[in-house]
């Protein structure tokens, strides 16, 4: 029996123990994080997949695994079918396939813990329909079987100086108490991790990429604030930092906080999106007054003060420094052989690593070699790794966590020369990624509402990509952060000056290569005077577009003056910041295009 097998049968006998008809597995942790530390990793350590996104329900008799479009190829790679299904989410969802599949008036599990109220809620009332009842589970029956399951991480917890914030943290909490007055709350209650780094101006190391520390905060009406965070991790420079105005609590007296907020009549703001279902449920038994609404600070995070875009401008300077070195690199060495995904990921890191400011990843690297390419957040390990052939593309998604800013870029390069068909794609995709980039649009449009602008030359062609078009991108923090998204289901929130989204869109070809060119953007206004006020984009990141896939054919003038353009900015602002070998490659790489006879 596999290790993944017994696990499952392990699990299957715990739940028959506690009365459980079945179990369903997020993957998240007790702050609904989209990136989670390695004691939270239950779901790829139940059944191997390793994707970012993804839930599992276990039945007694079967199981199964449910993405979206990004994941469809590497689920089938990493499941073993003989223990799980997996279906897309939007074709099959995970509450259905419960209700069809649960026995008779079966109990199913969770933990309130890994879910927000508004899913349980719309759990109840579709399985209610089939006669299954959902049950809330006290402690997770994964963890009673992960005889090895990690520790939580201890590592101090670390001062964000205001010289990167731009913001001290007792003005922060100010704007946000004078907003919990006007909504008629007392406190907030504050989980996500990214939201607690902003408001507390505190950062961390206990998740991989994501430079924020565990804790739970409550913030007051009067400025004042509680953080919840365990002694370990506490430093005398944080207390320093953190005044008289924030109580130093233990970690694990949070909800027994909340309890007490409850039974003193409060009136706590929480918000259905963010909060986790125990919240909720301390709150209400507790008796507490529930202001729903969301969390207060994830705007203000998302619109960045003139510190944070400067510091974002800066950090993207010497990261497209890095990324010129590694291009020109991959283009030198690759075609000769004896190059593979994970020494590329190597390479990259170390031309990373000489950049000023630099703290981390902001992701793991995506280093995908021709059909491992067609796979959009393809992540390279041993089994999976493949060299760097001749006549192939090479697709590398990156980022680094700077002290003053989170960068995110993806360059795809041909090893070689590449075919008519790939240089159509990869010129589609440049096309959407230019009308992007140059769209001017009221005040109050949405990201949704710009979506099909960087889609419409590659629907042109019939074709098409499964993920959203750009995300939300914080200051030395998540580099996947909300509400602002552009995606065809994105969000209704406007876009508003301050704001960092990614401008990304891709083309893939399963089994055979991936197309995505990818930029950072910060919203802004424009500057002349309109009848409306508008916004317009401002390029953040710079670094060589690959000549050599760009078919001018189908180009417009307009566009090839933007792509000649923008090289002449990335040779200005990076030459100075790279070896003097790549300096001369960059030359030629930047050089302007003239139109094919």
């Amino acid at each position: 029996m596999s290790d993944h097998a017994a696990r499952l049968t392990a699990l299957r006998a715990e739940l028959k123990e506690r009365g459980l008809d079945g179990f369903i597995v997020p993957l998240t942790d007790e702050h609904m994080s989209e990136y989670v530390g390695t004691y939270a990793q239950r779901l790829p350590w139940l059944t191997n997949f390793t994707g970012s996104a993804g839930n599992a329900a276990v039945l007694q008799d079967k199981a199964s695994l449910f993405i979206d479009g990004r994941y469809t190829i590497q689920a089938a790679a990493e499941l073993d079918p003989a223990l799980y299904e997996h279906h897309l989410f939007e074709n099959y969802p995970l509450l259905k396939w419960v209700a069809d599949n649960a026995p008779e008036h079966g109990v199913i599990g969770y933990d309130p813990e890994l879910t927000t109220i508004a899913w349980v809620e719309q759990a109840e009332a579709a399985l209610k329909k089939k006669g299954l009842k959902l049950e809330a589970v006290s402690t997770n029956p994964i963890d009673a079987i992960w005889e090895d399951r990690p520790a939580e991480p201890l590592a101090p917890a670390l001062v964000h100086t205001a010289e990167h914030a731009g913001k001290s943290a007792e003005e922060k909490r100010a704007e946000i108490g004078e907003k919990l007055r006007e909504e008629g709350a007392d406190a907030a209650v504050i989980t996500m991790l990214d939201s607690i780094a902003w408001a507390f101006n505190i950062r961390g190391t206990d998740v991989s990429n994501t430079p924020v520390t565990h804790a739970w905060g409550i913030l007051h009406a009067d400025g004042s604030a509680n953080l919840y965070i365990a002694p370990e991790k506490v430093t005398d420079e944080l207390r320093v930092h953190l005044g008289n105005q924030v109580q130093i609590e233990p970690r694990n007296t949070f909800y027994t906080a909340l309890a007490a907020l409850g039974g003193a009549g409060r009136k706590i703001l929480a918000d259905r999106d963010t909060n986790n279902a125990k919240v909720f449920n301390t709150l209400q038994v507790s008796g507490a007054t529930i202001v729903e609404g969301q969390d207060p600070c994830i705007l203000p995070k998302a619109v960045k003060n003139p510190t944070e875009q400067q510091g974002s401008r800066d950090a993207h300077i010497r990261d497209g420094a890095a990324i010129a070195e590694f291009l020109h690199w991959i283009e030198t060495e690759a075609p000769k052989g004896g190059i593979d995904e994970l020494i590329a990921v190597d390479k990259l890191w170390a031309c990373r690593k000489k950049r000023d400011l630099l703290r981390d990843k902001s992701f793991d690297t995506i280093s995908g070699s021709g059909p491992n390419g067609a796979l959009p957040h393809y992540r390279v390990n041993e089994a999976s790794n493949r060299p760097l052939k001749n006549g192939e593309l090479y697709l590398v998604d990156s980022g680094g966590q700077y002290l003053d800013g989170t960068t995110d870029i993806t360059r795809t390069v041909p090893v070689g020369d590449p075919t008519d068909e790939m240089r159509d794609r990869f010129t589609r995709v440049l096309k959407g990624h230019i009308a992007l980039a140059t769209t001017r649009f009221p005040k109050g449009t949405s990201g949704m509402a710009l979506d099909a602008i960087a889609r419409r030359p590659i629907w042109e062609a019939g074709l098409d990509y499964d993920h959203g078009t750009g995300h939300g991108v914080g200051a030395f923090l998540g580099v996947h952060e909300g509400p602002q998204r552009i995606a065809k289901g994105g969000t209704s929130v406007p876009l508003q000056p301050g704001m960092i989204l990614s401008n990304e869109p891709a083309y893939y070809k399963e089994n055979a290569f991936g197309i995505r060119i990818e930029n950072l953007i910060l919203v802004k206004r424009v500057e002349e005077d309109t009848e409306r006020e508008m916004y317009e984009f401002e390029n953040l990141t710079w670094a060589p577009i690959d000549r050599r896939l760009v078919d001018t054919k189908i180009m417009s003038d307009t566009e090839l003056d933007w792509l000649n353009r923008y090289h002449t900015q990335v040779y200005d602002k990076i030459a100075d910041l790279v070896d003097a070998d790549t300096r001369e490659w960059l030359k030629e790489a930047t050089a302007p295009i003239e139109r094919a006879a």
